[in-house]
């Protein structure tokens, strides 16, 4: 009788791990969670600007992209490695950015928008750093070298196009910005 407990026992224990080592435990809402955490409201939205007035200078890009911005961007290819056998860390990291292109487009017509002019703002954010690199495994070593990582960051967004006549942009522009 005990061998036969014994044997089935076993039997339960080989159906049960296999299915707990799938990873069929994870929660449906697992996802959503994890990309509430990591993915940014803002990322896929192109703002929609007051249109530009006739007999003004033309608007600057002048928001250059955030630290916070630069460094999401920089984390995304970095490989952190393995821990006690291959760790890499940044340390004494600094962050230049230079507008790259300003120019802004004729009017066209865009979906969901209407007529509208594109705004290109390119940024070149230079990320100075300190790479470490550590191991302990199959024995220890600690490398310091400083780099350089140049990433491209384009800020591009609408201006509304309303036309030539002045009245008409100062009405939309008071519309839209509540501001007289």
């Amino acid at each position: 009788m005990t061998r036969l407990k014994t044997t089935l026992l076993v039997l339960a224990a080989a159906v049960v791990l296999p299915t707990l080592a799938t990873g069929c435990l994870v929660q449906p809402w697992t996802y959503d969670r994890m990309s509430n955490r990591y993915e940014h409201d803002k990322d896929h939205k192109t703002p929609i600007l007051p249109p530009i007035r006739a007999g003004f200078a033309p608007p600057r890009c002048e928001d250059a992209p955030s630290d916070n911005e630069v460094m999401r961007l920089f984390n995304e290819r970095r490989i952190r490695g393995v821990p006690y056998v291959y760790e890499e860390f940044q340390d004494d990291i600094q962050i230049v950015k230079n507008l790259r292109q300003d120019t802004i487009d004729p009017p066209r017509f865009f979906p969901l928008v209407g007529m509208a002019q594109l705004h290109h703002c390119h940024w070149e954010c230079g990320i100075y750093y300190n790479d470490l690199v550590q191991s302990s495994y199959p024995y220890p070593a600690y490398i310091k070298k400083q780099k350089v990582e140049v990433l491209l960051i384009d800020k591009d967004h609408l201006h509304l196009y309303v036309g030539e006549n002045p009245d008409q942009q100062r009405d939309t522009l008071i519309e839209m910005t509540k501001w007289r």
